[in-house]
């Protein structure tokens, strides 16, 4: 089947969800570009950073220009110090999933959040405690090693992202346990995953900081924090601590760098400890990632 046109019949159902996953700077948007481009898609961000509004440099959107006319959806859907649990962003994919296949699109899943991912791809069920307001509340005012110091001293396994309170607040109102999987709800899929080289991968890190370590970035830092504080969740991860430090004179420039790749890297690897469990992940390196989906497509 030639690049662009897809098989799609009546059935709403009969376009498949594609699925790309992979760690932080693997070129997982990239890729979801070029496919959504040949074969009339539309994107879904899973990016737990993404959600925030204000804040687009430093959770590495792409920019309207990289987007390159491809429809994305899952940014900026919150405001930072709002509450959105993986219940939520479940909600929101499903129903995106199933307007992009009523228009005749091909939608595509794209992001390194693998409870995100995982809610959606296995129809997630979560339990009621996910969302006991009372008891989230009370361990809210815990600090970070105090959640961490209660998940250890009561057998509850820290979620991919230990460095997040609110992850590891889910995890204690679940007791440790992932939400229920249910029978596959999207049974027509291409789960691949995006197989990058250690040494590779850590270039593509330290590529990326230059990029997002600069002056429009702290500014837009600086920005959200006058707006919701530095203390909201949104700005609890990722670069903002670290440009927070920069901005009280903790750290030059460069450490700020350093530091950011260091934290990156890190995450890449809590995101593939957590991709790695799934077995029906196809991994590809970027180079034939494009030709296995285009392959699975024109199989079809």
């Amino acid at each position: 089947m030639a690049a662009g046109v897809m098989n799609v019949n009546e059935n709403e159902n009969e376009n498949p969800l594609i699925v790309i996953v992979g760690p932080t700077a693997s070129g997982k948007t990239s890729l979801a570009i070029k496919v959504a481009q040949q074969f009339s898609g539309e994107i879904i961000s899973a990016d737990s950073r993404a959600i925030y509004r204000g804040l687009d440099i430093g959770t590495a959107k792409p920019s309207m220009k990289e987007r390159d006319g491809v429809v994305h959806w899952g940014f900026d859907l919150v405001n930072p110090g709002e509450r959105f649990t993986a219940a939520d962003f479940k909600r929101y994919a499903d129903a995106k999933i199933a307007d992009i296949r009523l228009r005749g699109k091909v939608p595509i899943l794209v992001g390194g959040t693998g409870l995100y991912v995982d809610s959606v791809v296995y129809d997630y069920t979560f339990t009621a405690a996910s969302n006991d307001l009372e008891l989230r509340t009370k361990f809210e005012q815990k600090s970070l090693a105090e959640l961490q110091n209660y998940c250890n001293k009561h057998n509850i396994q820290l979620p991919e992202n230990n460095k997040n309170k609110r992850y590891i607040i889910n995890a204690i109102a679940r007791n440790g346990a992932l939400p229920q999987k249910n029978t596959d709800k999207y049974k027509d899929k291409i789960l691949v995953g995006i197989m990058t080289d250690k040494t590779v991968l850590k270039e593509r890190i330290r590529k990326r900081a230059k990029t997002i370590v600069n002056d429009t970035t702290i500014n837009e830092a600086m920005q959200a924090a006058q707006t919701w504080g530095w203390d909201n969740e949104a700005m609890t991860g990722n670069i903002y601590p670290l440009i927070r430090k920069y901005v009280a004179g903790e750290l030059t420039r460069s450490e700020l760098e350093e530091k950011f790749c260091m934290l990156d890297w890190r995450l890449a690897k809590r995101q593939l400890t957590w991709l790695r469990r799934n077995s029906e992940i196809a991994w590809c390196d970027l180079e034939h990632a494009y030709s296995y989906i285009a392959q699975r497509l024109a199989d079809r």
